[in-house]
């Protein structure tokens, strides 16, 4: 029996061990895990929120071999002197023909890359409105807005307290999946915070966890570079040859033509039984052209750079190399790299991703309110330093889960209200997302009592302005775009408007929340004279057995 409780202490001062790791490695990081989590969820979705930034760019895809014929064209006529050519045919997620090159003498200071797209129909420039797009989310996921490598480095430390959090968290909670079917929304205070939290984080455990250690996996040459710098001498050596499709061939300085493309394309799609994703085109118009083509990460889990691939000669058109059958170790690191990305998922399996994602962040949320919770019911009166924490934490919270999707809803609106020929246009919407969230702090932080309320109806009414701006601005809206079938556009407003609901809802709970303690205390006044008639020896002995049973906890603030 004493082995027996001696073992069960052990597994108890664990789950305390963990229980504080649990909780200092999600706070620490909490705030911009949250920013990630939300931002990584829309990047599922960016191609489909580029599009509906560009609402006057209209487009159908045609097929790779078209495609690339047309590309081919136009950078013989526009960059025949490029050092690399990068053509990506069309799909039906990116409709145009997206082309990247690079400029042989580029201006001091830069890489010299230009980016164009065409009509994948009458092979003209599309230009559209400035605008990042969906790759403001993607690149802000993992980024952070910051420069290169701090952004990642930033990024990737907040991936590994995430990582601690949940494995942390699995071991703390030994009836984790009885919790999950246990939701009590009407108990108020920690009791439901907790169970929020609960059904949040088992709900898409398995996706949280390999969302968390794929990301840490992206950037394994960046935090773990001491196997490669003992193996190789040159880091490009490494890239060529894990990389091998994106190998930088050289040039042999003889001019000579360039192979018709399209015929490649055609070639390399018989043999896969599936479409080619990317085509590169190293040193083109050079005796020493190379015209490597990757076959499309929508054909299979494994990332594009750990894809099979062709690679020909640019003069004669003559197969030079490829792989098909990639190593048991490329193929694992390219399928945990597309399972991160998801580039691979059909619209259903894309509405999962973005789903539990979002469950994801919600955990973070939930993780992130639970704390004050919890501290708000062991706080001790007149400690100064407890309420300091409380208060900057508690505002952190609300101008951070409420500014930043109020900053999302901004970077919409300015993409619609900016004129459309503004210079610039694209880094003042990224400005209004910064501005709206740092609003939404300082708001948190002034207005204590009524922060979450009316930051939380900020951005329901935000959100909601969204697809009506959108209506007074373009010929795209809703009443268009549902009868015509046009889902890019029609699915983007209606998300937005069911988002809007949903902190419609979270701002009236606030607000209930907010009234609560206020009530308490004037039914409290208003029976205080009633208990006056009640003798002093009749009202001692109860009194006393409430004081020793239990605490009276008064709610504060107007945390939801």
């Amino acid at each position: 029996m004493k082995a027996g409780k001696a073992k069960a202490q052990g597994e108890e001062g664990l789950r305390q061990s963990m229980s504080w790791l649990h909780t200092w490695a999600g706070l620490i990081f909490g705030w911009v895990l949250f920013a990630m989590f939300l931002t990584g969820t829309l990047a599922f979705f960016r191609p489909e929120i580029t599009s509906w930034m560009q609402p006057e760019i209209q487009a159908r895809p045609t097929p790779a071999v078209q495609a690339v014929d047309l590309a081919q064209r136009y950078l013989n006529e526009h960059a025949p002197d490029a050092k690399r050519w990068f053509i990506t045919p069309p799909s039906n997620r990116e409709p145009l023909i997206q082309m990247l090159y690079q400029v042989a003498k580029p201006k001091p200071g830069e890489r010299g890359f230009v980016r164009v797209k065409l009509d994948p129909v009458s092979g003209q420039a599309v230009t559209g409105r400035e605008t990042r797009g969906g790759d403001f989310f993607y690149r802000f996921h993992f980024e952070l807005e910051t420069a290169f490598p701090w952004g990642r480095w930033l990024a990737s430390i907040a991936g590994m307290f995430m990582l601690v959090a949940i494995i942390s968290g699995i071991i703390t909670h030994k009836k984790i999946f009885t919790d999950f079917f246990t939701f009590r929304p009407k108990k108020g205070g920690q009791r439901a915070w907790m169970d929020g939290h609960n059904v949040l984080s088992v709900l898409g455990l398995p996706f949280h966890l390999m969302i968390t250690f794929s990301g840490l996996v992206l950037f394994m040459i960046m935090l773990m570079p001491a196997g490669i710098q003992a193996v190789y001498e040159n880091p490009r050596q490494y890239t060529d040859e894990v990389f091998k499709s994106f190998k930088i061939t050289p040039p042999l300085n003889q001019p000579a033509p360039l192979v018709q493309i399209a015929p490649l394309v055609a070639q390399a799609q018989d043999h896969w039984q599936g479409r080619v994703g990317r085509v590169t085109v190293n040193n083109p118009g050079d005796a020493g052209a190379t015209v490597t083509l990757v076959r499309d990460a929508a054909d299979g889990v494994s990332y594009g750079r750990l894809a099979p691939y062709m690679r020909f000669d640019g003069v004669t058109g003559a197969f030079q190399e490829g792989e098909d059958d990639l190593s048991a170790t490329v193929q694992t690191a390219g399928v945990i790299t597309g399972l991160h990305l998801g580039l691979f998922a059909e619209p259903l399996l894309r509405w999962f991703y973005f789903l539990v994602s979002l469950a994801g962040t919600g955990m973070v949320g939930t993780g992130l309110v639970l704390w004050i919770a919890k501290r708000r019911q062991k706080a001790r009166p007149g400690d100064v330093r407890e309420a300091f924490s409380l208060r900057l934490v508690d505002g952190l919270n609300a101008g951070t889960i409420a500014g930043v999707v109020f900053g999302v809803a901004a970077f919409f609106l300015a993409n619609r209200l900016l004129p459309a020929e503004m210079p610039g246009r694209q880094v003042w919407e990224v400005r209004a997302f910064f501005s709206a969230w740092g609003l939404s702090l300082v708001y948190a932080f002034l207005f204590q009592r009524r922060k979450w309320q009316d930051l939380l109806a900020i951005a329901a009414a935000s959100l909601a302005l969204v697809p009506v701006v959108n209506a007074f601005t373009t010929s795209r809206h809703l009443g268009v775009s549902l009868p015509a079938g046009d889902w890019v556009m029609a699915g983007f407003d209606l998300t937005c408007l069911a988002s809007a609901a949903l902190f419609g809802w979270m701002a009236r709970k606030a607000a209930r929340a907010r009234k609560a303690p206020a009530k308490a205390s004037a039914k409290a006044r208003a029976e205080r004279p009633a208990a006056k008639t009640v003798s002093p020896q009749v009202a001692q002995a109860p009194a006393a057995q409430a004081a020793s049973s239990h605490v009276v906890y008064e709610p504060r603030g107007d945390t939801p």
